[in-house]
């Protein structure tokens, strides 16, 4: 936004503040914040004010900007269809318009919650399709990477996390040598913190080019998240994987209700991707899953369910979409009155 010309007031990433410790050790900042953005709001007298995604901040704002006559616009829905699903009485009580980017999350309001609302596509469809394409040969040789068919591996972006996946994904390396195995550093971390993997291993990292890395790859090892879709979108087989502490496994599984745990998967709504999750993630059924992604006709099979999830996601143009469906709507309440 700021690069469109927009006024950054605060950047997201000094707002997020994860756990309930981390929480309580902030109060004072977060309350501030709050209390500053409504300052800002009511200095500039916006005809309406768009939320995209973070819940934990935005529905205090969104409640607030409702009593205040403030009209409410969020693009990218929570995800209430995973959990916190009584977040929809504060959405259906405050928001005007709600723009979603998942093709599933329009039955879910419309059937589930008679909340009428706009499905416009997925953004990452444009991220990926705007991003400037890279040369192979170019990227074997910036990186010192060799002619074998690339391994990538998508680990998460958490310390703890990332820790937790590349012990097992790492077993791979030694059971696919005609393979090379890249690991894609995180944004959030810095390159020292990979160097204990890589001295365990024959493996490759790659600091902040993971879509350049995602569109040369052969097959992929993903943790959990958007990264799954991404890697869908580039049309790269992969095993999606997640491990957690044992209690928040538990916890967890009680709270969110999910058939499946990647966005490819809950799209599609069957088995596309095989899910490796908890105890299951382990050196054993990954060396078998991999191994089928690799075969053929898997793969085929793959590419044909991957360009259907394409499909599904509704084309480009999703921001576009929904910025055409802002003003429109701001018009039409002009008009009134």
């Amino acid at each position: 936004m700021k690069e469109e010309g927009g006024a950054l007031v605060r950047h997201y990433r000094d707002l997020a503040f994860m756990g309930f410790v981390e929480v309580l050790g902030n109060l004072r900042t977060i309350l501030r914040n709050i209390n500053d953005c409504k300052k800002d709001v009511e200095k500039f007298q916006p005809d309406v004010i768009i939320y995209i995604d973070y819940p934990g901040f935005n529905f205090r704002i969104m409640k607030w900007a409702r009593i205040k006559g403030y009209r409410n616009h969020y693009y990218i829905s929570p995800q209430i269809w995973a959990w916190k699903e009584n977040r929809i009485k504060s959405i259906k009580r405050d928001v005007d318009e709600m723009y979603v980017i998942l093709p599933f999350e329009k039955e879910f309001y419309e059937q589930k919650h008679q909340f009428p609302v706009h499905f416009v596509g997925h953004p990452l469809i444009d991220a990926i399709n705007q991003r400037k394409k890279v040369a192979y040969k170019k990227f074997l040789s910036d990186y010192h990477l060799d002619d074998r068919p690339i391994i990538a591996l998508l680990p998460g972006s958490r310390k703890q996390e990332i820790k937790s996946m590349m012990n097992v994904m790492l077993q791979m390396v030694d059971q696919f040598p005609e393979y090379q195995f890249v690991i894609a550093g995180a944004p959030g971390q810095e390159k020292p913190f990979y160097d204990t993997f890589l001295k365990k291993k024959s493996v490759h990292l790659i600091m902040n080019r993971t879509y350049d890395l995602l569109s040369l790859s052969h097959a992929a090892l993903v943790t959990s998240g958007t990264a799954t879709l991404e890697t869908g979108l580039f049309k790269v087989p992969q095993v999606v994987c997640y491990k957690g502490s044992t209690i928040s496994y538990h916890i967890a599984k009680r709270i969110i209700k999910l058939d499946y745990i990647s966005l490819v998967n809950l799209i599609m709504d069957r088995p596309v991707v095989t899910e490796l999750i908890q105890n299951d993630f382990n050196t054993r059924k990954l060396e078998k899953e991999l191994q089928h992604i690799l075969e053929p006709e898997q793969r085929n099979k793959i590419f044909a369910d991957y360009y259907s999830l394409e499909k599904k996601l509704g084309g480009i143009g999703a921001s576009e979409k929904t910025a055409q469906l802002i003003y429109k709507s701001i018009q039409s309440n002009k008009d009134d009155e």
